[in-house]
């Protein structure tokens, strides 16, 4: 079988796996999305350590092996993008993403499965969109819409609509129900590989928003933003978000400092990258020696249970470190300073170093 009806098929079996898992499952919510997410990461890796035992993988739901920097082809998979939409009844906009990246090619065979609606888009055989027909309608993320997205619409006189599911959203633009799919705000590769793939290959443009290129297989797999949609759309697309989109971006690795940050008042660990082995010291006590125990701490831990706000976050960023230094505070109005330092080589946080003063 070829890569791209490889892709296909896998993306297919794992899509069949998600819907047996969500109708039989009692968990709803978060913990649905997270078993689904295992199910069906075990099932891609078990076919590609079957079928493709010499290519490396980039999954978002395994530990990032960086011997994949070496390798001339890398499976890069999101076992179940959009877990949140997964979780909640009725919800259609969901996907399974496979893809393959080639050294020196990009994204080659790649395939989206979006099972609720029964549907595989492949490169093996995808098509372009009809011609567009009125107003142009631009798809963004319904949790985080990008800021600038009225003033974008008013410049080429579209209208925006939302959808969850990155992949879901880019195979809108392949079916053509909607011409454009707009994300600023943070992505990981496989959040966008393989759609892309797909959508490259159905004749549409797919770009950072600042127009370069979108590249994968890198040292740290965050990917903030991207454009897909109509090539006549690209260029007054592009020239609207230079006009409005003027708020720095995070790089990756404050990115995913921050995504810690915000768990300790959100109190979900979902989108944590942790190593397994991360550990934690708290002003020279530990405090935990891997990434499983930190999620559960910060999830059910009655320590972090009255945290209720954080303020005053700054970042400083070098080499592969981030310090966060913020005040955190608690219900009641206690409050304490906190200096952070992160060790983030690549794609996961290894380290965390806390010191915890009193606020003045």
């Amino acid at each position: 079988m070829d890569d791209a009806h490889f892709a296909a098929d896998v993306a297919h079996a794992a899509g069949l796996l998600l819907l047996e898992v969500r109708a039989r499952a009692h968990e709803t919510g978060r913990e649905l999305g997270r078993l689904g997410d295992a199910a069906a990461n075990t099932l891609i890796l078990d076919r590609l350590a079957s079928e493709r035992p010499e290519d490396a993988v980039l999954s978002e739901e395994s530990a990032d092996d960086l011997t994949r920097l070496d390798a001339q082809r890398v499976w890069i998979i999101d076992p179940l993008d959009g877990s949140r939409e997964y979780g909640l009844a009725g919800r259609e906009d969901w996907a399974v993403h496979v893809g393959l990246w080639e050294a020196g090619v990009g994204m080659t065979a790649s395939a989206v499965a979006q099972p609720a609606i029964d549907v595989v888009y492949s490169t093996a055989d995808v098509k372009g969109p009809a011609p567009q027909s009125g107003r142009p309608r631009l798809v963004v993320s319904d949790s985080r819409p990008p800021y600038y997205m009225d003033a974008l619409a008013a410049d080429v006189e579209g209208d925006v609509v939302t959808m969850g599911s990155a992949g879901a959203k880019a195979m809108a633009v392949v079916r053509g129900d909607v011409d454009a799919y707009v994300h600023s705000g943070g992505q990981w590769e496989w959040d966008s590989a393989a759609p892309v793939g797909v959508a490259l290959a159905a004749g549409l443009h797919c770009s950072r928003i600042d127009g370069s290129p979108l590249l994968y297989n890198r040292t740290h797999p965050y990917l903030p933003d991207l454009l897909i949609c109509r090539p006549e759309l690209a260029e007054p697309l592009l020239r609207g978000i230079a006009t409005h989109a003027t708020r720095e971006a995070d790089t990756g690795r404050v990115a995913m400092a921050r995504e810690y940050i915000k768990s300790l008042v959100s109190h979900d660990a979902t989108k944590l990258r942790l190593s397994d082995r991360c550990t934690r010291i708290e002003n020279g006590k530990a405090t935990g020696d891997s990434g499983a125990f930190l999620r559960r701490e910060i999830e059910e831990g009655q320590q972090y249970k009255s945290i209720v706000g954080v303020h005053e976050l700054v970042f400083n960023e070098w080499d592969t470190n981030v310090v966060a230094r913020f005040v955190l505070e608690f219900d009641g109005g206690a409050r304490v300073n906190i200096t952070e330092h992160f060790e983030i080589p690549a794609g996961e946080i290894t380290a965390i170093t806390a010191i915890i003063e009193p606020s003045p």
